[in-house]
């Protein structure tokens, strides 16, 4: 596969990935911005109003049918997060030129998802009320529901508590009182601001000449304002925990099962990231079967029905999810940052280490058989200003050391523990 880089306008990029491999072709759009407390919720819910209707397709019903005519192409919303950094826009699939009768429908899906950015309905200049009030109230639907979600409300509790004075405490879709404070005159203020000001990354991967790619989008985007641009955007990586004292939280509802979340640091290791030597840590800990977590903690000791750690290397954090009984929370605990403790020392044996490293590198190899497992894994070397491709990782990752897993396992610092309990009332069954 070749990647290619073209700037197209000001602080707008096309990243290009030429290949026959797949039958529909991924292309994405995305506005780069801070995510932060007052805006999270405005920036996420703009995708959604945008693509509620145009000045050439007012309605849904309209781009449904516009789509139907590209061989069902389909183009959606997507608000994503990386590190602190919100990523607004649309993502498509589109049929591969060498599979349509006729020839290719890219100019057109293109031109569509660029007439969704750039030229929304609007009276008066201003965005219907009416489309906004009801994309509002879908947001606002989802941001109550994450409760339903145990264990992925534990992990936002956590992370709102550990990251209390960070903006990454705030969820990729805001809260719910920044999201009840939308209305359609401030969306259409922010929606002007993140137009002329925002970094913009578009992705394309499939069988199409990258030149006429770039032509594509330069002949769509033609119009597009472009102001002084923000490229003063980027993520708070802090290397130590915020008290000297490990924090806990505990937390009741009507659950059967607690959910046992533990925060932590990556610490030192992240002012030069070895990003390999991180993900190898990680399958070492508790990212898989084969993990000390996972063989332990679950299979050994029987002290909970789940256990696995997840590393977030855009901002330095470590986090470990575990499903226990309330009376084993104590055990679990203390295993879990044993299991830690033995990583540090050493305590790795051939098997451990040679199944971490064989997990990592096959998951990065199979990044290049979607494309829109590459449309993510591009954005996000994108933002933090890297520039390998997945098999180059994986090489890299697959000569990771014990002595690397050790070094990256000391510079790990535990900051904060979430307990969610049950409250003594009936549960719904939600484990």
């Amino acid at each position: 596969m070749d990647t290619l880089r073209f700037e197209l306008l000001p602080g707008v990029n096309l990243t290009c990935i030429q290949t026959e491999k797949f039958k529909t072709d991924c292309l994405s759009i995305s506005l780069l911005t801070q995510h932060q407390r007052d805006t999270a919720s405005l920036n996420a819910v703009l995708p959604y109003v945008l693509r509620r209707g145009t000045r050439y397709h007012p309605d849904m019903e309209s781009i449904a049918s516009a789509l139907d005519e590209l061989y069902g192409t389909c183009i959606e919303p997507v608000v994503r997060r990386i590190g602190e950094i919100q990523c607004l826009g649309f993502f498509a699939n589109i049929p591969s030129t060498a599979y349509l009768p006729e020839g290719g429908v890219l100019r057109s899906a293109a031109e569509l998802m660029c007439e969704m950015l750039l030229s929304p309905n609007t009276k008066g200049g201003l965005l219907l009320p009416a489309y906004v009030e009801s994309e509002k109230e879908k947001l606002l639907e989802r941001i109550r529901g994450r409760v339903n979600d145990k264990m992925g409300y534990s992990v936002y509790r956590l992370l709102e508590e550990m990251c209390c004075y960070e903006d990454f405490a705030v969820p990729t879709i805001g809260t719910e009182s920044t999201a009840e404070g939308i209305y359609y005159q401030k969306l259409t203020k922010q929606y002007r601001k993140l137009l002329s000001t925002c970094p913009v990354e578009i992705f394309y991967c499939g069988s199409e000449n990258p030149d006429d790619v770039a032509e594509i989008f330069r002949d769509s985007l033609c119009a597009m304002p472009r102001g002084e641009i923000n490229y003063d955007i980027g993520t708070d990586i802090r290397m130590n925990s915020v008290d000297s004292e490990v924090r806990y939280f505990t937390e009741e509802l009507n659950v059967t099962q607690g959910k046992l979340a533990l925060g932590f640091r990556l610490g030192e290791c992240m002012e030069e990231p070895d990003i390999a030597a991180i993900t190898v840590f990680n399958g070492v800990y508790g990212g898989g079967v084969t993990s000390k977590l996972f063989m332990n903690v679950r299979e050994k000791l029987s002290l909970c029905y789940y256990a696995s750690s997840n590393v977030n290397t855009h901002k330095g954090l470590m986090c470990v999810f575990s499903g226990i009984d309330f009376d084993k929370y104590e055990d679990a605990m203390a295993e879990i940052l044993a299991q830690l403790e033995d990583v540090k020392n050493g305590v790795i044996s051939d098997e451990e280490l040679s199944a971490a490293r064989a997990a990592a590198s096959s998951a990065l190899r199979t990044v290049s058989d979607s494309a829109g497992e590459l449309e993510g894994f591009w954005l996000s070397n994108i933002v933090d200003g890297l520039d390998f491709e997945p098999e180059e990782l994986a090489e890299l990752c697959e000569s990771v050391s014990r002595e690397d897993v050790v070094r990256i396992a000391r510079s790990v610092v535990a900051d904060a523990v979430y307990f969610l309990r049950g409250n003594g009332e009936e549960a719904d069954d939600e484990d």
